[in-house]
């Protein structure tokens, strides 16, 4: 960098100090975010704006502005917010118990996702968010049951297990949101589903006996999509056991 040329501030609410308080009583950060994650929940990511925001607060635009930058820093913030639910158990050291920790915080961290269903969406996009305190405890903590379990490169674990969680639980959460507008239940709408999906499977033979199964009477679509996850974590878990060193065997 040239002598005397100022460095650029990064564009996160994380590589700034916290803004001073507003005037107005009772209007916080906390308030603000905690609002804004009650209208993502509600309604998804195009129907928050801070203009709609500052409304159901029933402040001005320029109130909120004072403790959040931009909606982007908003974001961040509620990004970090609700990995405060995210929970992992780092197991007592040399007890082995890596596999139930870590099946455990990847369950925690998809029932959160579902809860908030833009969650996944925006993980790659709410700018430094990773910077939060709640994500980077999360991170931290998650690292250590990799860690106390002897990974080489624990870090990569961590992205393993992170990765899959969020790739299923877009998908879910997209599948749950058609689902919530249709206004039936999950089974409801599966039923309906049934006809139209066996007829555009005709010819797909493994398509055919899975949506078959789908239309009995018995079929449970909650209970399948946790099978279906289970599933996919538990082939992800025997993957990353072959890291250990010793192999399958110690690591389980």
């Amino acid at each position: 960098m040239a002598a005397g040329q100022k460095t650029q501030p990064v564009p996160s609410v994380w590589a700034r100090r916290a803004a001073r308080e507003a005037e107005q009583p009772g209007l916080s950060q906390d308030a603000i975010v905690r609002e804004a994650i009650a209208m993502l929940d509600a309604d998804g990511i195009e129907a928050l704006s801070m203009r709609k925001l500052a409304a159901r607060l029933n402040a001005g635009a320029t109130s909120l502005y004072r403790h959040v930058a931009t909606k982007d820093e908003l974001m961040e913030l509620a990004v970090d917010q609700v990995f405060a639910e995210v929970a992992v158990a780092v197991p007592p050291t040399g007890s082995g118990g890596w596999r139930p920790a870590a099946t455990a915080a990847a369950g925690s961290f998809r029932a959160t996702a579902l809860r908030h269903p833009w969650l996944s969406s925006v993980l790659g996009q709410a700018g430094l968010a990773h910077l939060g305190p709640n994500l980077m405890n999360f991170s931290n903590r998650l690292g250590s049951v990799f860690v106390e379990a002897g990974f080489p490169s624990p870090s990569r674990a961590i992205e393993a297990i992170c990765g899959y969680v969020i790739g299923m639980a877009t998908t879910e959460a997209a599948w749950l949101t058609t689902v919530a507008k249709s206004g039936e239940s999950e089974a409801e709408f599966v039923a309906r589903l049934m006809p139209a999906a066996q007829l555009a499977a005709e010819g797909h033979e493994h398509l055919t006996d899975a949506y078959a199964e789908a239309a009995t009477d018995t079929f449970d679509p909650v209970a399948a999509r946790d099978a279906k996850f289970d599933y996919g974590l538990e082939a992800m878990l025997d993957g990353l056991a072959l890291r250990l060193p010793g192999g399958p065997p110690s690591a389980r």
